[in-house]
């Protein structure tokens, strides 16, 4: 009887103990809570996700802004660089490691836009923008115009053609052409007259006019005027802004008018052509037989080519 009695004396204290511990429920609310607090491991954790961090600066670049040069003048600004860390993070990721090649990129615009400008002439687009653009002025040597297209477009190449509102009259079917290929159309006068001798309402009218010609051929208003053989003075500036175009000078001239070898042609543009340049130039023999290597030798210096409109803009 002893011994059984220290047996019961034991159980109940035994189950006395038991019953005063607690045990967590896993289902309990707070216990949820903790297992979702437990630290695991993010982007932030990752040395390939801190490399990319660490390293942006490197790569990042400022945006520049549109200003009146002192020889150039009205020149574009050009947007900054800024590093996409989340999406360079997940490309890299997916490739295995870290490689700069991968970095994503997105522009940053900069204060001061080319459209925030005064009225001035425009001889370039921004130096370090890695683009060149073909502008051909129109007035004559429409036989040659085809031939000029099939070269641009097999070379993917886009240009500005500044017409000649006369010969846009004359000339229906190529101005049409120039349009369907995909080209920039804009002004160049109405018959080709020297600018700088021109009266505010003669320069309105020859302006005038051949928006009007362009315009019914193409269905779009130029937005661009060069003047002929590059004389202008302020008032045309001044006049040409008031239709909300811009004047269109050049970097580099293909002299292409005075006849000159293929090979000295293509010389005289290599060895001043550069990031942002405008490269005049005509419908010419000259022109028409030097255009497809004039593309090549350029496209080896790792320009691109677009028209005069996208040159002008900040992006990159």
């Amino acid at each position: 009887m002893k011994r059984r009695y220290m047996y019961q004396t034991v159980l109940f204290l035994l189950l006395v103990t038991i019953s005063f511990v607690t045990f967590e429920n896993p289902y309990t609310k707070d216990y949820v809570t903790s297992i979702k607090n437990v630290p695991v491991q993010t982007a932030n954790d990752d040395p390939l996700y801190n490399r990319i961090v660490e390293n942006a600066a490197n790569y990042e670049k400022e945006p520049k802004n549109a200003k009146i040069d002192k020889v150039w003048k009205k020149m574009p600004g050009l947007n900054g660089l800024e590093v996409d860390i989340k999406k360079s993070y997940k490309k890299m990721k997916q490739n295995g490691g870290f490689d700069e090649k991968l970095l994503v990129f997105k522009e940053i615009e900069p204060e001061v836009k080319f459209s925030d400008l005064p009225a001035a002439p425009v001889y370039r687009g921004h130096p370090e923008k890695e683009m060149v653009s073909f502008a051909v002025n129109v007035a004559w040597g429409e036989e040659h115009v085809p031939d000029m297209l099939k070269t641009l477009n097999d070379g993917d190449v886009k240009a500005t053609f500044f017409i000649d509102g006369k010969w846009a009259q004359q000339n229906l079917d190529l101005v049409k052409m120039i349009k369907e290929e995909g080209h920039e159309i804009g002004n160049h006068g109405y018959n080709h007259p020297d600018f700088s001798r021109l009266s505010s309402q003669q320069i309105y009218e020859q302006v005038k006019r051949t928006n009007d010609i362009l315009e019914g051929i193409t269905g779009k208003k130029p937005k661009l005027f060069a003047p002929p053989a590059g004389s202008f003075n302020e008032e045309v500036v001044k006049v040409v802004d008031n239709f909300e175009m811009e004047t269109i000078l050049w970097t580099v001239d293909t002299v292409d008018w005075k006849k000159p070898s293929k090979r000295a042609m293509i010389n005289r543009v290599m060895k001043k052509v550069d990031a942002g340049s405008i490269i005049l130039m005509h419908p010419t023999e000259v022109t028409k037989k030097a255009l497809q290597e004039l593309i090549l030798n350029i496209k080896q210096k790792e320009y691109k080519m677009s028209t005069v409109s996208q040159l002008l803009t900040e992006k990159r």
